[in-house]
């Protein structure tokens, strides 16, 4: 028996801010989405999926605002320069930076940028 992985879920604040961070991504989400308690994408066989935090709670039996950072999302980029296209699109958008592009030792062009609700967001090339 063997698994693969389907889905990775977010929990979110506010739905309609959320979908716009994802949206200056580069995913195609519709506005529909903004107004619903589960929304989901889909690419390269993976889905990405948002619930509402009264969804989380109904789901996990309670909510509690999480503390500190313990999963990655990282996003790949066709070339350094189009990672430092989106990381100026995704800051002119109003989003925060946590850390601006840089030559990453390990030989990526890198950077983080935090989402609407302050997950960090890695863009690689």
């Amino acid at each position: 028996m063997g698994i693969k992985l389907d889905m990775v879920g977010i929990v979110v604040k506010d739905m309609k801010k959320a979908l716009d961070f994802y949206r200056v991504l580069g995913f195609e989400i519709p506005e529909s989405a903004n107004e619903e308690p589960h929304a989901e994408v889909e690419q390269a066989g993976c889905r990405l999926a948002f619930d509402t935090q009264e969804i989380a709670k109904s789901v996990y039996g309670s909510w509690a605002e999480p503390y500190g950072h313990r999963v990655e999302l990282a996003f790949k980029c066709d070339s350094s320069d189009a990672l430092n296209e989106l990381y100026s699109k995704i800051i002119q958008s109003g989003y925060e930076a946590h850390r601006e592009p840089w030559d990453a030792f390990w030989g990526q062009r890198y950077a983080i940028v935090k989402d609407s609700d302050g997950n960090l967001i890695s863009l690689f090339a």
